[in-house]
């Protein structure tokens, strides 16, 4: 299930179409070059998802940042039950 969930919510954050106008401007000037890393790795694009400090980076997307900290906690439930 936990597995499943997960690969759920990195289809819905490569989805997302929540706007960061920012980040957006910077991911568009990325892909258009063709470039993968952008200021010593702080921000890069790995299997269409956006990376900042090699973490996720999720869009300004409410209900998609409470789905990921509710798999967080459900994660963490399931694992202390094992």
């Amino acid at each position: 299930m936990i597995k499943g969930a997960k690969e759920e919510i990195v289809e819905k954050i490569k989805k997302s179409e929540a706007r960061d106008n920012k980040v957006i401007k910077t991911v568009e000037e990325m892909k258009k070059v063709e470039v993968k890393v952008l200021i010593n790795k702080e921000w890069q694009i790995e299997n269409n998802l956006v990376l900042k400090e090699e973490k996720v980076y999720v869009l300004r997307d409410e209900k998609l940042r409470e789905e990921i900290i509710q798999l967080h906690y459900d994660m963490l439930i399931a694992e202390h039950r094992e």
